[in-house]
């Protein structure tokens, strides 16, 4: 999904007021970041990320956070508002179901999902749906969805199962240099056990679904789905006929698509070929 229709809201830095706050409770309750790590069930890094700003807190932490300093609810409120700034307002309740997610399960016809996107990659997708926003608000728009992928970070990370149509690897988006490195970065991605890729070849015809469809996952069921059109944004929908027919939705896709080391061997295939472009076309000026 994009989220790159809408209004752009400017956004403080969310994840250094937070990790500003986490700090001051920290050191107002006394404590080294290991020992306080320990009381959170975290690793000394993790905390560590967060009070920097390198990390947004996940949902988790900040309930840890509210069982540590005895404020129920406090940090986790904090963390949703501070979440939600700089999306479109139609896009929080897709980030509130991204972040608490068990699996999310994704079909990309137009643009890859934007947890498995470069920045070069996002900037180029956000300059062609917003050619008239400066270079300053197109890099705040690539900030917010690359600080999204902290989700695939989380110490139990949601399966993240994807499947691309071949139009999407071929269509050359930023230039080829570009794309050779977003389709190498979707080749290392897949190394993680938490991320599937498959790829839906030209050669399966018509595809089983005309749209972007994610479905997103809680506690191991299907909860959510997500779907996003160029003039209205986006929706989640948790109607239980809707979720019913979008299992059946990917279920075809999986069925569809090529298995998991074709889809490799494809994806290989074609970052050649980028490759081959890019060193054909002229040195830029």
């Amino acid at each position: 999904m994009s989220e790159s229709k809408g209004g752009l809201h400017r956004p403080a830095d969310g994840a250094a007021f937070f990790g500003k706050e986490v700090k001051e409770l920290r050191e107002a309750l006394g404590l080294s970041q290991a020992q306080f790590a320990d009381k959170l069930h975290y690793k000394q890094a993790q905390v560590s990320k967060v009070e920097s700003g390198a990390a947004f807190a996940s949902e988790d932490f900040a309930a840890g956070l509210d069982r540590v300093a005895g404020t129920p609810g406090v940090y986790a409120r904090l963390r949703v508002k501070l979440r939600g700034q700089g999306h479109p307002e139609w896009f929080i309740p897709y980030i509130a179901l991204e972040e608490s997610a068990s699996g999310i399960t994704d079909y990309s016809c137009t643009f890859l999902m934007g947890l498995l996107q470069t920045p070069e990659y996002a900037a180029a997708v956000f300059r062609a749906a917003h050619p008239r926003e400066s270079e300053e608000q197109i890099r705040e728009r690539v900030e917010l969805r690359i600080r999204r992928q902290d989700v695939l970070d989380r110490e139990t990370p949601p399966l993240l199962w994807v499947i691309v149509h071949e139009a999407v690897l071929r269509t050359c988006v930023g230039g080829a240099a570009v794309m050779v490195a977003q389709l190498e970065h979707l080749m290392t991605s897949v190394r993680s056990p938490d991320i599937t890729v498959q790829v839906l070849p030209y050669s399966a015809g018509a595809s089983p679904s005309h749209l972007p469809l994610t479905l997103v996952s809680a506690n191991g069921k299907p909860h959510a789905v997500y779907t996003e059109t160029p003039t209205h944004g986006g929706q989640v929908d948790h109607a239980a006929e809707v979720v019913a027919a979008a299992v059946g939705t990917f279920d075809r896709l999986r069925m569809a698509a090529l298995p998991e080391q074709e889809s490799l061997a494809l994806l290989a295939k074609i970052t050649k070929e980028h490759a081959n472009e890019q060193h054909r076309s002229p040195p830029a000026p």
